[in-house]
């Protein structure tokens, strides 16, 4: 008699992503209450769970990068922002992300 094979534990498969804007705003949600609370490392995730849900959500990105800014990782923060103002260019907070981007630490200057 075969062996069956052992069962997979569904935690540990990669999760695979297709666009969900419904889910995508669940996210932001959970993110901007995690974000209120303080909590910028769990509001991190849910912000990077809304950009795989929709890689076309402007607002997943800015809160993104104002959370991984709270954390000090400037590299991070800056690539958010870099998306941002990539899909939302003609947005009113544009030229504010802009001047943001443009005050942080760069990574490659020393």
């Amino acid at each position: 008699m075969p062996a069956e094979p052992p069962e997979e534990d569904s935690s540990l498969k990669p999760r695979e992503y297709s666009f969900n804007p419904v889910q995508a705003k669940k996210e932001i949600v959970a993110g901007n209450f995690y974000f209120k609370k303080g909590n910028y490392r769990a509001a991190v995730q849910r912000f990077t769970e809304a950009t795989m849900w929709d890689s076309g959500l402007p607002e997943a990105f800015l809160r993104l990068g104002e959370s991984q800014e709270k954390l000090k990782d400037f590299a991070a923060a800056r690539e958010a922002y870099v998306k941002y103002v990539a899909i939302a260019d003609d947005a009113k907070t544009a030229e504010t992300v802009k001047k943001k981007i443009a005050k942080l630490p760069d990574p490659t200057k020393k």
